[in-house]
């Protein structure tokens, strides 16, 4: 993995909606059965990551033990619990309803709304049962896809009728029976199998051009803040205020811009509009200082004496 593409696109609605599965259950072997879809990256947790990336879902069922996230979503537990995927496959597709269904496992920490989209733009735009991610080696991830639900359905029950049931079986057998489109994604199939990954995902995080971008993403995720503002018009207050007035006016300054724009119940527009005033009082402030007393003395004028003779 090369490039990493930050958080921030603006979401767009997806035609006709669309439901998320999520797995997050597993034992983490290679983790040491560390609790994986909590392990955070970038001050997020794992799930909380995929989970901002299908947030457009009108259901999202995530398939695992009930547990905090930063946003509500519904649970399923495949039976017996400890199943394998494709039992908890069918275990969260049982408790949606939209044509398109979203499938996805919770250690995906580059995995990106704009990846989500492109799958379900292919799929609607084509033929195939479903279209999933290849990753850099062009391996198919057929938990970074999309599926037409019915063929999904269709495929589990003639699973079921061949094997007697879905305990044990690999998602290569589901996927056999399946008429699938690739897309090529290298940095959306990255997953955290071993802590030599996880080391790789916050490195690769905390690089410069990066960093500022998931810090944001994961302050919000931790306050419950779902508000797209244009940090540039921030950033550049804050700027503005710390040269202009003294440092410390940076960081207070930016918060009571926030303060202001959620007493007014605003959104991103209420935060610009605050921002614009504390952006024109600390020019004021900073011409202020530098504004020189108008000279007021009279002008000099020539000597109109007549020359002495």
């Amino acid at each position: 993995m090369t490039s990493y593409e930050p958080p921030g696109a603006a979401r767009t609605d997806v035609r006709n909606g669309h439901d998320a599965v999520v797995l997050a259950g597993g034992g983490a072997r290679r983790l040491g059965g560390a609790d994986k879809p909590g392990v955070r990256v970038g001050g997020r947790a794992l799930i909380d990551r995929v989970l901002a990336a299908c947030a457009d879902a009108r259901t999202t069922v995530v398939v695992a033990d009930p547990r905090p996230t930063a946003r509500p979503v519904r649970w399923a537990r495949e039976d017996p619990p400890g199943a394998g995927p494709v039992a908890a496959l069918d275990a969260g597709l049982r408790h949606t309803t939209a044509e398109h269904v979203v499938v996805l496992s919770a250690d995906l920490p580059f995995l990106r709304d704009g990846t989500v989209r492109r799958l379900l733009t292919t799929l609607r735009s084509g033929d195939a049962d479903g279209v999933l991610v290849a990753d850099a080696d062009g391996r198919d991830q057929p938990l970074v896809a999309a599926y037409r639900a019915l063929a999904l359905r269709r495929r589990l029950a003639a699973l079921t009728a061949e094997d007697g049931g879905l305990t044990g079986l690999s998602l290569r057998r589901l996927t056999a029976g399946l008429d699938l489109t690739r897309v090529p994604d290298p940095v959306a199939s990255f997953d955290c199998d071993t802590w030599d990954d996880i080391a790789t995902a916050r490195a690769l995080i905390r690089e410069h051009g990066h960093v500022l971008d998931e810090w944001i993403s994961a302050v919000k995720d931790e306050l419950g803040i779902d508000l797209d503002v244009d940090t540039g018009v921030l950033l550049d207050l804050a700027r503005d205020a710390a040269h202009g007035v003294a440092r410390p006016a940076a960081p207070l300054t930016t918060f009571l811009v926030g303060y202001a724009a959620a007493q007014a119940r605003g959104g991103p527009e209420a935060v610009a509009e605050a921002a614009r005033k504390a952006a024109a009082l600390a020019a004021r402030w900073a011409d202020e200082a530098t504004e020189t007393k108008p000279d007021t003395a009279p002008d000099a004028t020539p000597d109109a004496r007549p020359d002495a003779g």
